[in-house]
């Protein structure tokens, strides 16, 4: 494969053709296409019932739909699924895990991908499970058991576990939920290092002035994506305010986009 066609692959790293998608009999997702850019942060927003969720796990495989995606330019159906594992990590939401399991044993799940069966987690496990509770500033809480936990301090072992697979691209489902206004910056400054390393963030978030410093935004409405662009591009500040009913306003300040209510 020549240099410019490959190059052209790792231009985005989800395109996706005409996802439809039901749920009860009822159609959330209708004939959604889209094209994530590779190595960057992706937030999608929207009212609440606008399918941001049900999208998010229609990317990730998760949801049952018609339609296409591909992963890094290869079609998901064409990928088994250890290689769909080590290219994509998830973090839904209200994730169930066992009270008494261990935060270290949680975060190791997350190297199973990269583990053949039954074998024992090897030194790069451990150095990469050790990093990712690091980094999410978990590890002083490694031997203790999930439900010795807040539900932010949980919040971030489940965040743990997302970044130990060392995935290229990560869909992260309301990530902020139950985090303080500090750990949310946090979580921003990691999102920020890992789109420094190469990686993909997308992001599933209600915070529209924390979604607005991503990259790009997707933005949703009625199961359907009305639009996708450039955070700081005023048509996407259009499209907000739309999908919003006009409800909100944004502004720069001191140089960060906000969204304020009208």
């Amino acid at each position: 494969m020549t240099t410019a066609k490959l190059v052209l692959k790792r231009a985005f790293a989800i395109q996706a053709q005409q996802l439809t998608a039901q749920l009860a009999g009822s159609r959330i997702l209708h004939d959604v296409c889209l094209q994530i850019p590779h190595g960057a942060w992706t937030s999608i927003v929207g009212p609440n019932g606008a399918g941001k969720s049900s999208l998010l796990k229609a990317l990730a495989g998760l949801l049952a739909c018609e339609g296409t995606v591909q992963l890094l330019g290869q079609p998901t159906l064409k990928m088994s699924r250890r290689d769909k594992a080590r290219c994509l990590s998830w973090l839904g939401q209200s994730q169930s895990v066992a009270e008494d399991m261990r935060v270290w044993d949680l975060v190791m799940l997350g190297r199973l991908p990269h583990q053949a069966w039954l074998a024992a987690p090897s030194p790069a496990d451990h150095a990469a499970v050790e990093q990712a509770l690091r980094d999410t500033q978990a590890w002083q809480w490694r031997d203790r058991s999930l439900g010795q936990l807040s539900g932010g301090e949980r919040q971030r072992v489940l965040l743990a576990r997302a970044l130990a697979v060392h995935a290229e691209i990560l869909l992260l489902d309301e990530p902020l939920a139950n985090l303080d206004p500090p750990h949310q910056a946090d979580w921003m400054i990691l999102v920020k290092q890992l789109v420094a390393q190469g990686k993909t963030v997308i992001s599933v978030l209600h915070e529209i002035s924390i979604a607005l410093q991503a990259d790009y935004l997707l933005i949703m409405r009625q199961g359907q994506l009305n639009h996708q662009g450039a955070c700081d591009d005023p048509t996407s500040h259009q499209a907000l305010r739309a999908v919003f009913d006009q409800r909100i306003t944004i502004h720069s300040i001191q140089g960060q986009l906000v969204a304020l209510p009208q």
